[in-house]
């Protein structure tokens, strides 16, 4: 019973480790003489706390650069800020070197005996060489674009080169006061890391790769030229008289009700004519119905006294008819 107490009591320090972290990059780059900032986030219940950035892997070891209970120098290479808000604070480092590569630490001071700091672990690689901010740039006929090379800080007083990739022949170079100019191209040397190059008024022909070099650096870069948009020529406004339209009147929702009025009216009429028409031709068929038995009634009575009459005197015999309409009874007589 008391060596599980004992095991519970050695690893209290470490649980808010494991329960609440605080979070940021395992690995960041920079290129040698530029600046970095890091973000550590952390949970809400450590807004009122300490936070530092330390240079370290291991807690005990590790060796304060900043603390948000401690005044930043006013030109320090190291500052950090605190935003409780946002629940991060982020630590900023100018002027790195390649030996400040290395591990380094967000941390959240706790406090406390029994209580470890909460923190957060992250590789710097400080690198030395070039980069190019844009390496695919386009731009109208005639107008202007700029490539910006940036450079470590070992190569600043270096020769800068600006060529046409597989063109030897085609390189600008930069002289003692860092920059060359001429009709199409400018180039500005800053010495603190970054130059820049200019095509003053590009033509189709600059399409292609380039690349911009510091030392022994090199960065490729492409260069895109679309055409000039064509404008159609301004023609003189016909001479004869143009007879004027009036626009078109909105179909709005009163007369759109105006019209389905009208509308309802004719589809009413029409349908009452259909139906006028169809019962005038339903009667006619009706009479035509009533009347054809009667007459088949009267052809037999005279096909019978015909015969009748072929066998006894005219004279002797006569023979009358009645046809009444409403019954259809034939009387004889």
């Amino acid at each position: 019973m008391r060596q599980p107490f004992i095991l519970a009591l050695c690893l209290l320090p470490w649980i808010p480790a494991f329960l609440c972290r605080v979070r940021t990059e395992g690995e960041l780059s920079v290129m040698e003489g530029q600046s970095l900032t890091v973000p550590c986030h952390y949970d809400p219940q450590y807004a009122i706390y300490v936070k530092y950035w330390c240079r370290g892997k291991m807690r005990e070891f590790c060796t304060s650069l900043a603390r948000t209970d401690q005044a930043n120098p006013a030109e320090g290479e190291v500052s950090i800020f605190d935003d409780p808000v946002q629940q991060v604070f982020s630590v900023t480092m100018s002027g790195l070197k390649e030996g400040d590569s290395g591990w380094y630490m967000c941390g959240v001071e706790v406090g406390g005996a029994w209580t470890a700091d909460v923190v957060a672990y992250t590789y710097i690689k400080v690198i030395h060489g070039m980069t190019v901010v844009n390496n695919r740039l386009s731009g109208e006929e005639g107008s202007s674009v700029t490539v910006e090379c940036q450079y470590s800080e070992r190569y600043r007083d270096s020769e800068k080169k600006w060529c046409r990739s597989g063109d030897w022949s085609s390189c600008l170079l930069t002289g003692s006061e860092g920059s060359y100019e001429d009709t199409s191209v400018a180039i500005r040397d800053d010495r603190t890391r970054t130059f820049t190059i200019t095509f003053k008024k590009l033509q189709m022909r600059d399409t292609g790769w380039y690349w911009c070099s510091a030392g022994q650096q090199q960065m490729l870069v492409h260069v895109l030229v679309t055409p000039r948009p064509t404008t159609m020529p301004a023609t003189s406004p016909p001479t004869q008289s143009v007879a004027y339209l009036p626009p078109p009147k909105p179909i709005t929702k009163e007369s759109w009700s105006g019209q389905s009025h009208i509308m309802e009216s004719l589809l009413v009429c029409f349908s009452i004519m259909v139906l006028v028409g169809f019962a005038i031709f339903v009667r006619k068929l009706w009479k035509q119905h009533r009347k054809d038995p009667m007459l088949r009634q009267v052809k037999m009575i005279n096909a019978r006294h015909n015969d009748y009459s072929g066998d006894v005197d005219d004279q002797q015999s006569t023979s009358v008819v009645f046809l009444n309409r409403d019954s259809q009874d034939v009387n004889m007589y």
